[in-house]
């Protein structure tokens, strides 16, 4: 039962919270000078139905000191906790860390007015008229801005008239051209189609060709108007040329890597080479004897070739794979015309550190018994000149306990090879891919005295590789591989027969799995105050290759109906996870993120239950928050009273996850958040010592937990340290108490403690 002693501790702490907010935003004016006014409110409003009105804060020059809440100006109220001394060193912290009050600015008024306006006339509404309010009342002003854009200007006619073929199949491409009859009369969307138009042609060898060089011209009529693309006026008087200059293709005579970027000048200047060269066809490598890239891992990471046209795609690609490389510091690409109709392209490459060492030690205290644990790794960033990075760490854990010594040690093994290896594909898509092939291996043995002993052998093969803004990845084969040769009598009396542990967590095992995932985000860093969202999903299957092999070849199954592998048991299931996030910015302080998650797996043929390690659990830093990790579920499953007491029987074979967050800018490093969480785990059959885990579609519902609390995170660009609080609200264990929960003991909070956000 829980315990009654009113503690009230986080509603203790959001009560200081709020009030503290209150208490340093209560004096806004307090360094405001006489005869100044303090930026209060800025509002814009806009008739127009065709613009997005989430685009015109970025035209506003002058913005209020930042919100929490839309109420608290923490910022600015911590500045004003500052005295009129500032040579004091109190008030130089808080004037440092807080934000100097937002001063009426009637040039950044007029400034932001204009560029309001021209922004409605760029987007068509020429005829867009705007005015601007600003009311003053007790040193505080709020400005209006309030457009009135009247109707609009339309695209009627769109002609293309330049004396060009392939520019004018181009642009005359009525399914990808941007501009369409009765569109807006759109400057952006016309700039937009000049961009595309030149990358198209600068993809297609056309390496002097420029966005400048085409203009439009406008014919209105009324509210329509008639638009032809054209070149430039000076172009077209040198039209005998153009052919010559603008319209020319060029292809690639040869590619050099200079592999020392101190010798670039001696190429420039045509003096005789002092250092080794090497030539293969068009490609020739400049370096030292010594140098630290092969000649196959340079040109299977360049995607200029000779002998192809010209293409700024080719180079964007050659620079992503290039930079990628582990041992490449920086790489710089230049073109030289060698002939009418040829470009010699000139590939820098610098060197960086290859080899790196690392180790870390630290003290242990578990469960009374002190002990000492130890990890080592190195690091070699290109093994065999090819780029191919060698990973090595091996960890050693001692720890007394009476007479005997427990201990653990193992180790893994890795090498990345930047390239997509797979058999009977061809060589161009493998390059198309920008992947890479990892190869890795593990060990691991543990001993724990009067408990158990165990080893643990795995590896596999990975596949990872970039398609547009999307992250994939590829498991190929991967093999867990864990035996207990001994486990002692009393330990599984005490702990695993009498449901303390999960029995399946000591069972031997072998996994054979194969999985897929990917990743992608809308972010866009040029549009920081875009709303976007996020998608994570996966899919992974275990056992199919192992049982179609067995049946394809008739091997009996033991007397239970089973398949083994090395005697053991080898798992069968499949298993998919979805994750998405909406990141809903308010302003560059403020913004609202909601994300949705749900899991499911199912063993089937060989097995009867997931392996424990691929199981979902709930709660924690990542879920839902009011319980720590894997203490909820699955369904209204609860062994103990208290969530202080780790109960290894909490996962399950479906998940779901529903949270809700308020993320704010506070001042210096810090943010703070408030958010709200619901979910739960459960299981798709009645196992052992889970019982009211079992997932069912008319009652599940009623078992989803609920969450709320509040949250720090200190964010130093590089890697963000996140403490979040969450207070139980409806705990769908709880049968002999309410299930709605008013906090009344530590047993209804958990602090979180991790690095980055939880989604």
């Amino acid at each position: 039962m829980r315990s009654s002693h009113p503690t009230f501790l986080p509603l203790l702490l959001l009560v200081v919270l709020l009030s503290g907010m209150l208490f340093v935003a209560c004096s806004p004016t307090k360094h405001v000078p006489d005869g100044a006014f303090l930026l209060n409110k800025v509002e814009i409003k806009s008739d127009a139905k065709e613009i997005n009105k989430n685009d015109l804060p970025e035209y506003v020059r002058q913005m209020p000191n930042s919100y929490i809440l839309g109420l608290f100006r923490l910022q600015l109220g911590i500045y004003n906790l500052s005295g009129k001394d500032s040579t004091k060193w109190f008030s130089r912290l808080v004037r440092r860390i807080g934000q100097p009050p937002v001063l009426l600015d009637s040039m950044l008024t007029e400034l932001s007015a204009q560029q309001l306006l021209r922004f409605h006339i760029n987007k068509g509404y020429y005829d867009a008229d705007i005015n601007t309010v600003v009311n003053k009342r007790n040193k505080k002003a709020r400005i209006s801005y309030q457009i009135q854009s009247n109707k609009p200007y339309r695209v009627n006619e769109y002609k293309v008239n330049v004396p060009f073929e392939e520019l004018e199949t181009l642009s005359k491409d009525s399914i990808r051209s941007l501009i369409q009859p009765n569109m807006l009369f759109d400057v952006y969307q016309l700039d937009s189609e000049r961009e595309r138009l030149t990358s198209r042609m600068r993809r297609q060898g056309y390496y002097n060709f420029m966005k400048d060089y085409l203009a439009y011209t406008a014919d209105s009529t009324g509210h329509k108007v008639d638009v032809t693309l054209q070149l430039r006026d000076y172009l077209i008087e040198k039209r005998d040329t153009l052919n010559q200059t603008v319209f020319k293709q060029y292809y690639i005579s040869r590619v050099i890597y200079n592999l020392n970027p101190a010798v670039s000048t001696i190429l420039a200047s045509n003096k005789p080479d002092p250092i080794d060269t090497i030539q293969t066809g068009n490609y020739v490598v400049i370096g030292p004897e010594d140098k630290f890239l092969t000649f196959n891992a340079l040109v299977s990471s360049t995607f200029v070739k000779p002998g192809t046209l010209y293409s700024d795609a080719d180079v964007e690609k050659t620079y992503a794979a290039l930079n990628t490389l582990p041992p490449v510091k920086y790489t710089h690409i230049s073109f030289t015309e060698t002939a009418p109709d040829s470009l010699q392209c000139l590939i820098t490459i610098a060197e960086a550190k290859s080899f790196t060492f690392t180790s870390q030690a630290e003290i242990t205290f578990t469960e009374g018994y002190w002990g000492a644990a130890g990890n080592a790794g190195v690091v070699h960033r290109n093994l065999f000149k090819g780029a191919e990075s060698l990973t090595l760490q091996g960890r050693l854990a001692l720890e007394r306990q009476g007479d005997v010594i427990a201990q653990e040690w193992g180790g893994q093994a890795g090498i990345r090879v930047p390239r997509t290896i797979l058999p009977f594909i061809d060589d161009t898509y493998s390059r198309s891919l920008q992947g890479s092939t990892e190869f890795r291996g593990t060990f691991n043995y543990q001993f724990r005295p009067g408990e158990f002993s165990s080893t643990n052998v795995g590896g596999g093969v990975k596949y990872n590789w970039m398609k547009g803004r999307q992250n994939h990845n590829l498991d190929l084969v991967d093999v867990s591989y864990v035996h207990f040769p001994w486990i002692s009598s009393e330990f599984k009396s005490a702990f695993i027969e009498s449901g303390l542990y999960n029995k399946y967590n000591y069972d031997n095992y072998m996994i054979m799995r194969m999985s897929y995932s990917t990743a992608v985000s809308g972010y866009n860093p040029a549009r920081p105050l875009r709303n976007y969202f996020t998608y994570r999903y996966g899919v992974e299957s275990a056992g199919n290759a192992l049982f179609g092999l067995y049946k394809l070849l008739d091997i009996p199954a033991d007397v239970n109906g089973f398949y083994r592998a090395f005697n053991i048991r080898f798992s069968q299931y499949v298993r998919g996870e979805i994750n998405t996030s909406f990141h809903q910015i308010i302003d560059k302080n403020n913004k609202f993120v909601y994300h949705a998650g749900i899991g499911a797996g199912l063993p089937y043929g060989n097995a009867e239950i997931i392996p424990f390690e691929r199981r979902f659990y709930s709660g924690g830093a990542n879920s839902v928050r009011g319980w720590g990790e894997s203490m909820l579920g699955p369904g209204s499953y609860q062994r103990f009273s208290t969530n202080r007491r780790r109960d290894y029987n909490q996962v399950g074979d479906i998940k779901l996850d529903l949270n809700f967050e308020y993320r704010a800018k506070m001042f210096w490093v810090l943010e703070g958040a408030i958010f709200a969480d619901a979910g739960n785990i459960w299981t798709v059959r009645e196992y052992d010592n889970q019982a009211g885990g079992v997932f069912k579609p008319d009652t599940f519902w009623k078992q989803i937990a609920l969450a709320y609390g509040i949250g720090l995170r200190m964010d130093f660009n590089f890697f963000l340290f996140r403490v979040d609080m969450g207070v139980k609200l409806h705990d769908p264990a709880a049968i002999t108490t309410p299930r709605w929960v008013f906090p009344k003991s530590f047993n209804d909070v958990a602090l979180h403690i991790a690095i980055g956000y939880p989604f």
